[in-house]
């Protein structure tokens, strides 16, 4: 009996025990202290207060819960896309991020950070980091998915106003080290260019003083001394325009060209050089070319430098070729050569200042370097365009200058000169500059040459402007305070649409040659240097908007 007493005095001691235990208390979350239903509460409340979009998924890519964030962040309601599948808020070409998401969701694997593009309702896309994770019912079945998105878009504009301002940083250091540079070699060149002509200017002329020289070697030291001081006279005359240049200070006489006489001449100054070097100069002039507004000294001062360079880099026995022609609405010069060529990579840099495609001492060619940055210069004043061509390095090069035609009636030179009356008319121009003195001036020479102009005295005055007005040209200041005319060309192109094709035309005080690089580098389409004169403004706009 005792061995059966003992269970069952156990058990009625449990039974006992248990009725007087007080009472189980309610389930609670693991972890958490709290009731199920407070913590699914709070857990809800949490989801719903998020600033991030949380979303909920099944294996198969279907929405299962979509937060308020969620609906802010891509544009649709909760009721509009739960049940539908995910990929309406996933670009076309990055339908291949999901189907991997999926997969490594089934292997519960967990995504963390992942920067993507996703759209809104409206269309428009939004960069995101993505985190996704597996979620498991009771049993730890994967059973479907949870999606953190985090809006990134200010944090990638941050970033990238960053690396733009750090490349353009370094480009400014690297310009200023090559401008440095170039300084440098600059000056050992022009001290050679100096004292070579003058070497022999005053060797011969200490000769001549001493009077032992018979009648033939005196009359060769004459034009010698002849020579070489008109050598001297040029590399003057290029130094000084080389600064009316950056001062800004260039001025054009400008009335009706006859380009076959100017070419012709410019020819005829080049023709003594070519003979003795047994160069064959030919020429085609098609004479329906069109008259041109402009200098016709500087424009013969373009031909001439074009034509000698042909000729100096052209050996014995060679060909130049000389075409002027109309194509079009332009007259187009061509000066062809089959000289020594111009290497492929330093084509970009032929017409900068200074610039020496062999600036070593065993050159066989002088030069400061001037003379082709001189010939843009004056090209683009009169509203052209030059280039270059060489298929390589003993090939020959071929030089090509397009000048506008003279439209209306001729313009005048200098201060009191007439604006042509249609000039401009009718081309949509946005002008903007601080400056109100210097706004004013420009809005009045504009719609004196017919064309319909809106002022603004900032960016942002600008880019209000942009909202009602759809210019053919934006003729900016750079130096503005708050934004420059770098911010406002890059948030023009930045928004995208036909309104992001508007040339713009920089008209600055920056007038030197590395900030006029880095403007056409940046995006405007012509550097035009304050101060400016009235009819040349309007000849280069006008040849511009034409383009």
């Amino acid at each position: 009996m005792r061995a059966r007493e003992i269970p069952l005095l156990h058990s009625a001691a449990m039974a006992k025990r248990r009725r007087r235990s007080p009472p189980r208390p309610p389930a609670r979350a693991a972890h958490s202290g709290l009731p199920q239903h407070e913590a699914a509460t709070r857990l809800a409340a949490i989801i719903n207060s998020s600033d991030d979009a949380i979303v909920g998924k099944t294996l198969d890519g279907v929405i299962t819960s979509w937060n308020p964030a969620a609906e802010r962040m891509f544009g649709y309601l909760a009721g509009e896309v739960i049940g539908k599948a995910i990929t309406i808020i996933i670009p076309a070409d990055r339908l291949d991020e999901e189907v991997e998401t999926l997969k490594r969701l089934r292997r519960g694997d967990s995504i963390d950070h992942y920067e993507t593009i996703r759209v809104r309702k409206d269309g428009t896309p939004i960069a995101i980091s993505l985190t996704v994770s597996p979620i498991r019912d009771m049993t730890g079945r994967i059973v479907g998915a949870s999606k953190i998105a985090r809006d990134i878009t200010d944090r990638r504009r941050i970033e990238e106003e960053r690396a733009n301002l750090l490349a353009r940083e370094q480009a400014a250091r690297s310009e200023a080290e090559r401008a440095n540079r170039l300084k440098d070699e600059f000056l050992a060149t022009l001290s050679h260019e100096l004292r070579t002509p003058l070497t022999a200017i005053m060797g011969w002329a200490r000769m001549l003083r001493q009077g032992s020289l018979d009648e033939a070697t005196r009359t060769r030291a004459l034009d010698v001394v002849d020579r070489n001081a008109a050598a001297l006279t040029r590399l003057v005359e290029d130094i000084l325009d080389i600064s009316r240049i950056t001062m800004g200070r260039f001025r054009l006489e400008s009335a009706p060209v006859d380009l076959v006489v100017v070419v012709q001449a410019s020819i005829d100054a080049v023709r003594h050089t070519a003979t003795a070097k047994r160069i064959e100069l030919t020429t085609s002039v098609d004479p329906t070319v069109p008259r041109v507004a402009g200098d016709a000294g500087r424009l013969q001062q373009v031909f001439w430098n074009l034509l000698s360079n042909a000729v100096k880099f052209t050996p014995e026995d060679g060909h130049v070729d000389v075409t002027l022609r109309r194509v079009g609405s332009y007259a187009e010069l061509r000066v062809r050569d089959d000289g020594r060529g111009i290497e492929p990579e330093f084509v970009p840099r032929l017409f900068n200042r200074f610039a020496q495609q062999d600036a070593s001492t065993t050159r066989q060619h002088g030069g400061l370097g001037m003379g082709l940055a001189i010939v843009r210069h004056l090209v683009e004043l009169h509203g052209g365009s030059v280039r270059a061509e060489s298929p390589g390095p003993g090939q020959g090069a071929t030089f090509i200058v397009r000048l506008p035609e003279l439209l209306g009636s001729s313009t005048e030179a200098t201060g009191d000169a007439r604006l042509s009356p249609n000039g401009l008319i009718g081309r949509r121009i946005l002008v903007v500059d601080d400056e109100m003195d210097t706004l004013e001036l420009v809005v009045t020479i504009l719609k004196q040459a017919g064309a319909v102009v809106t002022a603004a005295g900032s960016v942002d005055e600008a880019l209000l402007a942009l909202e009602n007005v759809q210019p053919d040209l934006v003729l900016c200041d750079i130096a503005m305070p708050g934004r420059d005319g770098f911010d406002l060309l890059y948030e023009v192109r930045r928004r995208g649409g036909s309104l992001a094709q508007t040339p713009f035309v920089a008209l600055t005080a920056h007038a030197q040659e590395a900030e006029r690089r880095r403007t056409l580098a940046e995006g405007f389409a012509l550097h035009i240097p304050k101060p400016v004169d009235p009819v040349e403004l309007v000849e280069i706009l006008r040849a511009s908007a034409r383009r």
